[in-house]
């Protein structure tokens, strides 16, 4: 299939995990991606796993200075984005007596700013057609313990697919959003946990799954990828949930 043949996707936090995967899957259906991320090694080694037709920006979605000079950095490679995937992000997770205002400011700065001025900055060079998608959480429908920033920033970003839906329907511009449960990725990197914590943390939370397993990268893709197709054109304001069901079965 050539979904995508002549468009170009805009993909934030696309170095590794869910955005790595749908820049693979948009390359292999015709189209041509632009990824950041926030060093140069992990780009490069981004853009050589994906081959010819994919772009890379070293910039940091948590960085006001950076998003405001995206537009300029993706200008160098083109004057059309049809669909951004604003997917950038990572998790920090602290119970509530030991969060910092550090710790607040940085999940804000990159889930909650990051996505919204990404959007904000790419919008001119959007067309009628266009398609964003926002990366949610599974954390905005289940209380954890520990969750409490990391969830209160993805709920506002929840509350961006509606909002940025109302306001961008007269331009033909399709808003959507995925929300992934527990998948294979990065997200406690930046916890400062050990190797063996994060193991046995996850080894904790695959009980509570349904499917008795962490989702992979490429389901997600696969969705992002839907809800950019023409075959979602009637779907707008929606998130689509990819958890495995644990949202609702308990």
């Amino acid at each position: 299939m050539q979904r995508f043949k002549n468009k170009t996707a805009l993909i934030t936090g696309g170095t590794n995990g869910m955005g790595l995967a749908a820049a693979k899957k948009f390359m292999n259906e015709g189209g041509t991606v632009i990824i950041t991320g926030r060093s140069e090694e992990t780009v490069n080694n981004a853009l050589q796993t994906l081959g010819e037709g994919a772009f890379g920006i070293v910039s940091n979605t948590g960085d006001i200075r950076d998003l405001m000079n995206l537009q300029e950095e993706v200008r160098q490679y083109t004057e059309q984005i049809d669909i951004v995937f604003a997917n950038a992000g990572y998790g920090r997770f602290a119970p509530i007596e030991y969060v910092e205002e550090d710790h607040f400011n940085e999940l804000f700065n990159m889930l909650v700013k990051g996505p919204f001025f990404t959007v904000q900055q790419i919008l001119p060079l959007m067309k009628r057609g266009g398609s964003v998608i926002f990366n949610t959480s599974v954390a905005t429908d289940i209380a954890m313990p520990n969750f409490s920033v990391y969830s209160a920033a993805k709920s506002a970003v929840r509350s961006f697919i509606k909002t940025f839906a109302a306001e961008l329907t007269e331009r033909g511009i399709r808003v959507n959003g995925v929300s992934p449960g527990h998948i294979k990725t990065n997200i406690f990197n930046n916890t400062g946990l050990t190797a063996e914590q994060i193991d046995t943390a996850v080894q904790d939370i695959i009980p509570t799954i349904p499917f008795k397993r962490q989702g992979e990268p490429a389901e997600i893709a696969n969705v992002v990828l839907f809800l950019a197709s023409e075959e979602a054109s009637y779907i707008h304001g929606a998130e689509i949930k990819v958890d495995a069901g644990i949202s609702v079965i308990r």
